[in-house]
This record gives structure tokens, C-alpha cells and sequence, in this order.
């Protein structure tokens, strides 16, 4: 029997689902399709308090051996509520913009969260590769949201393509953890067989840097950024690209299991967290750098889930959720309100508009890993156990950290410089806007709390870690702030990462298709050409034939049918003419018969005396 914790977390992902389809399949009213999805995303929010106390488990059958099954542990219970109130946050932003109004936006939002949290309480294959895939199609649904521009849907399907090749990798793990006997459930893989643990592990790993934008698939993030401002604070902050770092976290025991995983998940984080620290320090446009410094940051989550310090990633994934829906829901603030992102058109906008200035200015700190704030500490409860295992992923973690309060001071810099007044394109953001603004900034001050004692899921940096920590961002902030930071032009383009998948996969797979269509085109469809002339000149041989042969035969047969069937018809005739001379005859004769017989006895006694003299006459004779 159903409890009510099971109940609730059914409905954690059935209720936004539903109700997400049907503002997709409905025209609701543009007010009641906010009050619907901010409606619904309350009750979600307040149902994930609930399934993280009581941390219930639920499923039902769905193949031999394994179950669509959902969990609560101490990792979801730590990132399912986060997920909830964020939703919650942007979309009540959201009610509050006119370019996203409607039940189209407010649907695909929905559906969007509810994917979201079946990957986070997914515990078998089966329940991760659905939330998979609706994932998938709602970002490119949302990314494209404004299709009547070309470019939007074209950036929609570079981020859908993208993730949806590394996608494969998550369908060639199920399939090897089904032939290696571990059954689908995520927390059996790394009991699978040696052999085919390596190729699960493989699969998983590709699949989930994809959807994090890790190295080499980040550059489909910065495509990402044609979508509106609300999806880009979600799908940033809490949902698609989070949950790629969070799988990893999930089977961060798969990955150690085959020693090779584990290393490669901290090299590619370290890469990621430097290599596009380097790449938001080079941006000129707000948005761009913020999905930089995503990459950059979720960088330190997937190097947790290959360290095995899965508290910290989880710490780091809660704080940077929270710090990065505040920025991106800024951007998009300033965006209607100056009609730009360009970090040039935005100087002084934190003066202009100080509720969201001071809010973005909380959230922009965080992300530099300013202490008290909680990126400053959860990062260090990564970069500990870093320091535990290699100090060159230790100095890679703070050549991250350092490049982290860079950028994050290049922000601060840009808003608060003083600068002349600039006309607006856009109304001033209201209460409804204002109010997630600022509780995401206290989320960003305060979710460090998740990496300090006494409230901490993980174990805490070593003071003098967190206080050098600290020191190193402080320093980088204010030198940023007294000089400016260096912008390297030769990463302002993503390190060409687009193009050189353009000229590494899409052209070869274009030129291939090329090839397929002068192969068909020459031999295929020639060989086929050939055939059809072949059977053409056959078929017009067996026509003569059929017209001089076969048809001669018949039109000759039928003759000799028709001239005898006249013969049998004349001879018909004739037997006709004597069988009815017969029949006349035989009538006559019948009359003639018929005219003694007159009833009377004489003239019967005159019969026979006639008969018996011409007997006698005959007898004689």
C-alpha cells in the first residue's frame, strides 16, 4: 500500500508533467497559465521537503529483473528540493515577462522540471533514459522558443544534436549492463562484469559530459544562449546541464570501480573548470560569460564525482544553482529593461536599478568564491580531497578558482562603474520580478552552509585551505577591480570548439553523405537505370512476341473455333429439321391412331376381323 511520502514523490514528477502537457494542449489564458505553472511549482516545492525527510523509494515492474523505480537518498534529498524552489523562483520571474507569456512557455517549463526531477530521483536505467530524453527535446523546444527567428531554432538543434550524440553513450551502457548481468539498476552497475563495466562506465561518462557541457562538448551551451533569459537560469542553474554533473555524482562507485573512469572524470573536470574559466574571462556579452563560467564551475562537481567526494559536488551543485539563476535572471532583467547584454551597454546598470544590482552584486561574489559566501566553501570541500589525492589537481583547482573570481569581478566591475544615463527600452522589473532575485541572492550568500560544520553533508576544508581559499579570491576581485582583467581574444570564441566539431564530425559526416550520393547516384541508381532499360527491351521483345506469336495463336484458334462452331451449327440445324419431320410424323401417326378409337365395339370388331384377314393374306403369301 501507498504511503503518502510514496505518493509524494510519484506526484514530485507525475504533477509538473501533467500539468505541463495540458497548458501545452490547451490555450489558457495568459494570466491563468502562470497562476497554473507558479501553482504547480509551489506544491512541487513543498512536496520535495517532504520526500527529503522521509526519503521514500517507489517503483513498478517494467522489464524482467529491473523496475521504473524512484529514490530519495542523502544526494537527492540534498538536490531535489534545490531543483523545486528554484523552478519556483524562475518561473515566478517569468510570470512577469511579456516576451514569455503564455501556455506554450509555461508548458514546456513544466515538463522541463518534471524531467528534471525524475533524472534527480531516478534509480534505474530505464526512469534515467525517459528523463533523458523529455530533457532533451523540452531545451530544444525552449531554446527555440522564439522560432519565427532562424538562428533560435538553429541553436536549439546545435544543443539538441550535441547532447543528443553524447546521448548514445547512455543507451550503450544500458545495453552493456544488461549483457554484464548487473540489471539496470544505477547502484548495481559497478557490480557488473569487468569487461563490460568498462564499457558502461564509458557510455555513462560521455553521456552525462555532454549534457554538463564539459570538454568537448561545452561549445553547444553558448548556442544555448539565443533561448529567453528564464530558460537560461534554469536550465543552467538546476536542470539539464546540472543534472549531466549530478549522474556522475550518482555513479561516482561505477567509477572508481574501474580505476581508469575515476582519473579520467577529474582530468576532464580540472580541463573544463580552467579551460572555460579562461573562455567566460574573455567574453564581452553578459550572457556568454555566464554560460562560461557554468561549464567552469560544474568543472568542480564532475571533479568531485571522480575524487568520490560526492558531498562537496552536491554542495557545489545547490550553491552554484542558486548563484546562477540570480545572474542569469539579472541578465535577463537588464536585457528588457537596456535592450543589450554587451558588458559595454550595461556599465552602471547595478546603480540605476538597485534591487537587482544589489542582488546580482550577492550572486556575482558568490560566484567568485568571496567568503562567507557559499560557493567560497563548497568549492574548497572539493579542492581538499583534490589536494589528498594530486597536488596538480589541487593547483588546477585554483588556477579555476582564481580564474572564477576573475570573471566573476569583471561582472562586478562592469555594473557598478559609474556611467551616463542610458534612455530604457523596457519597463523597470516589478515586485513579481524582484522578489526571486532576492531570494536566490540569500541562497547564493547562504547554501554554504552545506559544506561548513556542524550543518555540512561533507567534511569541511581544513581552515587553512578555506582561508587561503579566500585570500586568492579576495585578491583576484580587488585586483580586477583596480585594473581590469586581461580578455584573451583567442578564447572568446570557445576555443573554436564549434567549428572544430563542424570541420571534425559534420563535414566528414557531410562529405560521407556526398560520397552515399555519388555512389547512388553512380552506381546505384545506374545499376538500376541499366535494369529498368534491360527489362524495357525485354519486355518490348516478349510484346512482339505476344503480338506476332502468341496473339496469332489465339486470333488462329478462335478462328478454328468460330468456322467449326459454324459447321456443329449448320449440322445442328439439320438434326433440328429431322427431329422435328420425326416429331411431325409421329404426331400425324398418333392422329391418325387416335381416329379409330371411337369407344364403339363394331367398329373394334371390324378392326380385328381387318387385322386377322391380312394375317391370313400375309401368312399365305
Amino acid at each position: 500500500m501507498l504511503t503518502f511520502p510514496d505518493l509524494a514523490l510519484w506526484a514530485l514528477v507525475c504533477l509538473p508533467a501533467l500539468a505541463g502537457v495540458t497548458l501545452l494542449l490547451t490555450h489558457t489564458p495568459v494570466r491563468a497559465a502562470a497562476a497554473v505553472s507558479i501553482g504547480v511549482s509551489a506544491v512541487v516545492a513543498a512536496l520535495s521537503a517532504v520526500v527529503a525527510v522521509t526519503r521514500p523509494a517507489v517503483g513498478v515492474a517494467f522489464l524482467a529483473g529491473t523496475d521504473f523505480a524512484l529514490g530519495v537518498d542523502g544526494l537527492s534529498g540534498t538536490v531535489v528540493p534545490a531543483v523545486a524552489v528554484i523552478t519556483l523562483l524562475v518561473l515566478t520571474f517569468a510570470a512577469g515577462e511579456r516576451a514569455v507569456a503564455g501556455h506554450r512557455f509555461h508548458g514546456y517549463m513544466l515538463v522541463f522540471a518534471a524531467a528534471a526531477m525524475l533524472t534527480a530521483t531516478a534509480t534505474t536505467l530505464p526512469a534515467l533514459l525517459l528523463a533523458w530524453e523529455v530533457m532533451g527535446a523540452a531545451s530544444y523546444a525552449l531554446i527555440g522558443f522564439r522560432w519565427q527567428d532562424q538562428h533560435r531554432v538553429s541553436a536549439g538543434l546545435t544543443a539538441f544534436l550535441t547532447t543528443r550524440t553524447a546521448d548514445l553513450g547512455l543507451y550503450l551502457a544500458a545495453g552493456a549492463a544488461l549483457a554484464g548481468g548487473a540489471g539496470l539498476a544505477l547502484g548495481d552497475l559497478a557490480d557488473s562484469t569487468p569487461g563490460w563495466r568498462h564499457v558502461i562506465a564509458a557510455g555513462v561518462l560521455v553521456a552525462a559530459l555532454g549534457k554538463a557541457a564539459q570538454l568537448p562538448f561545452s561549445f553547444w551551451l553558448a548556442r544555448a544562449m539565443e533561448g529567453p533569459s528564464p530558460v537560461s537560469a534554469l536550465l543552467h542553474s538546476a536542470a539539464m546541464v546540472a543534472m549531466g554533473a549530478y549522474l556522475l555524482l550518482r555513479v561516482s562507485p561505477l567509477l572508481a570501480a574501474t580505476g581508469w573512469a575515476a582519473t579520467a572524470t577529474v582530468w576532464l573536470g580540472a580541463a573544463t573548470a580552467v579551460g572555460l574559466g579562461l573562455v567566460a574571462v574573455a567574453q564581452r556579452d553578459l550572457k556568454q560569460l555566464l554560460a562560461a563560467s557554468t561549464s567552469a564551475q560544474l568543472g568542480f562537481v564532475v571533479m568531485a564525482a571522480g575524487l568520490g567526494a560526492i558531498g562537496g559536488g552536491a554542495a557545489q551543485l545547490v550553491a552554484h544553482a542558486f548563484t546562477k539563476a540570480g545572474l542569469f535572471l539579472a541578465a535577463g532583467a537588464w536585457l528588457t529593461l537596456l535592450g543589450s547584454k554587451n558588458l559595454d551597454d550595461l556599465r552602471g546598470a547595478a546603480r540605476k536599478w538597485r534591487v537587482v544590482g544589489v542582488a546580482a552584486t550577492v550572486s556575482a561574489l558568490a560566484l567568485a568564491g568571496v567568503a562567507p559566501l557559499s560557493l567560497w566553501a563548497t568549492k574548497d570541500a572539493v579542492l581538499a580531497v583534490a589536494l589528498e589525492h594530486s597536488v596538480w589537481w589541487y593547483a588546477a583547482g585554483l588556477l579555476a578558482t582564481a580564474l572564477s573570481a576573475a570573471y566573476a569581478g569583471k561582472i562586478l566591475l562592469v555594473l557598478w562603474r559609474p556611467a551616463p544615463d542610458r534612455n530604457t527600452v523596457g519597463a523597470a522589473p516589478g515586485g513579481l520580478e524582484q522578489l526571486p532575485l532576492v531570494v536566490l541572492a540569500i541562497g547564493a550568500a547562504g547554501a554554504g552552509v552545506l559544506a561548513l560544520p556542524p550543518l555540512g553533508i561533507t567534511a569541511s576544508a581544513p581552515v587553512t585551505e578555506l582561508a587561503g581559499s579566500a585570500v586568492l579570491a579576495g585578491a583576484v576581485v580587488l585586483a580586477v577591480w583596480r585594473w581590469g582583467v586581461p580578455e584573451p581574444r583567442w578564447a572568446q570564441a570557445w576555443f573554436g570548439l564549434e567549428r572544430a566539431a563542424q570541420r571534425v564530425v559534420v563535414a566528414p559526416a557531410l562529405r560521407l553523405a556526398d560520397s552515399l550520393a555519388r555512389f547512388d547516384d553512380q552506381v546505384l541508381d545506374r545499376s538500376v537505370s541499366s535494369a529498368a532499360l534491360a527489362l524495357t527491351r525485354l519486355s518490348g521483345v516478349a510484346a512482339r512476341f505476344d503480338d506476332r506469336v502468341i496473339d496469332g495463336a489465339v486470333e488462329a484458334t478462335a478462328t478454328v473455333a468460330r468456322g467449326t462452331a459454324d459447321r456443329l451449327a449448320r449440322a445442328d440445324h439439320r438434326v433440328d429439321g429431322a427431329v422435328e419431320a420425326t416429331a411431325a410424323l409421329t404426331r400425324r401417326l398418333g392422329e391418325l391412331a387416335r381416329r379409330p378409337q371411337t369407344g364403339q365395339l363394331h367398329q373394334y370388331y371390324m378392326v380385328a376381323a381387318v387385322i386377322m384377314v391380312v394375317a391370313v393374306v400375309l401368312l399365305l403369301a
